[in-house]
């Protein structure tokens, strides 16, 4: 069985392949449940024109945010984008292109890429600039438009616990996004909190088949939390 041990011990070797002008879809949800190692290394190899398929793109100086830094991003494909001022500059001055998505629709377009299914049809945007320039057919009485899946390069993604032949459970809200991102890349790279022996986890619980995770690294994390808000009463 050594052959499906998908541990890899460097960020470089995590990464390995990943080129310019590339497509990653990123997993996470503000600052909860992201691959931190694994962007920082991507800061670090400083590839660039990358396009990054995410919920939001972290905040200055951490997540995805870094990435901003050396202007690596060409474009976002993202639903929220509120949290970071280097992002709002470079957006104003058109360094930076942007593809704001309903939230619900880009978790759809992830899940339909990994799954095969080229485009779908939803509501939501419908009579939006959302909708601008997309075929519309109606079910039902309801007016719907076409959304077309989204598939990257890479994947890359934060998971609680993971075997070697990379099965991953994530943890509480740290699911977010990152079991949607992690059927959608070519490559899928996941970075575990713990790396346990197969058979420790429960079958059932198991929230990514190993088959859809090419390497699985064992990262350390900060966790910073994006907005602290502590009640005043008692």
């Amino acid at each position: 069985m050594a052959g499906f041990n998908k541990v890899v011990h460097s960020y470089a070797a995590a990464m390995e392949g990943l080129s310019d002008n590339m497509t990653i879809i990123a997993g996470g949800f503000g600052l909860c449940g992201i691959p931190e190692g694994l962007i920082k290394q991507i800061q670090t190899m400083g590839t660039k024109g990358i396009t990054i398929v995410s919920n939001n793109c972290g905040v200055d100086g951490f997540g995805l945010g870094l990435l901003l830094e050396k202007k690596q991003i060409k474009k976002m494909i993202s639903s929220y984008v509120g949290e970071n001022a280097l992002f709002e500059q470079q957006l104003l001055s058109g360094e930076l292109a942007v593809e704001l998505t309903p939230q619900g629709t880009l978790a759809e377009k992830m899940r339909a890429g990994g799954a095969g299914i080229p485009a779908f049809f939803t509501a939501t945007g419908y009579g939006t600039p959302v909708a601008e320039g997309k075929e519309v057919r109606e079910f039902n009485g309801r007016p719907y438009i076409m959304e077309e899946s989204i598939t990257g390069d890479f994947a890359i993604v934060k998971a609680w616990k993971a075997d070697r032949y990379g099965n991953c459970v994530y943890r509480h809200t740290a699911q977010n996004f990152n079991p949607l991102a992690a059927t959608a890349g070519k490559i899928t790279v996941v970075e575990v909190e713990e790396l346990v022996e197969p058979g420790q986890l429960e079958p059932s619980q198991i929230h990514t088949p190993g088959i859809y995770v090419d390497r699985i690294i064992v990262g350390q994390f900060e966790k910073r939390i994006e907005r602290k808000v502590l009640s005043t009463s008692l």
